[in-house]
């Protein structure tokens, strides 16, 4: 009787090492698959936050350009004294801006399609804001009474929507 509950034993012994041994295999691909999901959420994030990062670049380097052509039209004034000079150089300016429009309007078209929200709303106040300084522009090339100053007030209101721009890119780029 004795080799009776040996045989017992060793079946019970053996029986509770192959369930243990599948209780783990289970375990190490549960966890194999939620560390595989981990690594797979934190590449998708990294890519987004890259894609974003490398949009709201691109379209502060063309805001940067648009500015430097609004900054010239206020050099033309301090450093031309002859009226035909500086509408020469207005007009030229903008010449320059009209090519430097369609970038800027594509950059906030990605940025439209990137997200998140709160940076393409502030993205199309950018481009909303160097579209009234261009038409202010004009305004000035035409000579119309008081179209300088008009000018001034839409150049600084697109520095205050790049610096809204700005402010919203770092916070969307920060919270990825």
């Amino acid at each position: 009787m004795v080799g009776d509950s040996t045989v017992w034993v060793a079946v019970f012994t053996g029986g509770t090492a192959v369930l243990a041994s599948w209780v783990t295999t289970v375990g190490n691909a549960r966890a194999a698959r939620a560390q595989a999901e981990t690594s797979i959420e934190g590449q998708r994030r990294d890519h987004v936050r890259n894609s974003r990062r490398n949009a709201y670049l691109d379209l502060m380097e063309q805001a940067h350009v648009i500015g430097e052509l609004y900054w010239r039209v206020g050099a033309a004034y301090a450093q031309l004294t002859k009226q035909d000079d500086r509408l020469a150089r207005v007009e030229e300016t903008r010449i320059q801006l009209r090519n430097g429009f369609d970038p800027l309007m594509r950059c906030v078209r990605v940025i439209v399609l990137e997200g998140p929200e709160t940076v393409a709303q502030a993205a199309r106040g950018l481009q909303e804001a160097a579209a009234q300084a261009n038409s202010a522009l004009w305004r000035v090339a035409q000579e119309k009474p008081q179209a300088r100053e008009h000018f001034d007030v839409m150049q600084e209101q697109f520095k205050d929507r790049l610096d809204d721009f700005i402010a919203a890119a770092h916070a969307a780029v920060s919270t990825l």
